[in-house]
């Protein structure tokens, strides 16, 4: 498995319903795709980023396929409304290769 995750900051004079609308589009789009395990948002409690997200896909080509496909779609969108925008894929980890939890 691997985890996509994206940052960006919004324009400061972006209408919050456009970026609603594009959020509510995009999150539809994400979770439609083959390979997806799961979707995350979250927002910055110290400033920038402001927004990040993640994606856990089974494999590198699942994330390629949306990448090359839908994603094509809505990052032109996306741009229109944030800035900062950057994109980092991540795979596990050689020396701890499953979540360590306390008292587990």
């Amino acid at each position: 498995m691997i985890e996509v995750t994206q940052t960006y900051d919004l324009l400061p004079a972006v209408d919050r319903d456009t970026y609603a609308d594009w959020v509510k589009k995009a999150i539809g789009l994400v979770l439609k795709q083959p390979g997806l395990v799961e979707f995350r948002a979250h927002r910055n409690l110290l400033g920038s980023p402001q927004v990040r997200t993640t994606t856990v896909w089974q494999s590198g080509a699942d994330w390629a396929h949306f990448a090359e496909g839908a994603w094509q779609t809505l990052e032109p969108e996306l741009r229109r409304m944030a800035t900062n925008l950057r994109i980092e894929l991540w795979g596990p980890s050689p020396m701890v290769t499953e979540p360590l939890r306390p008292g587990r």
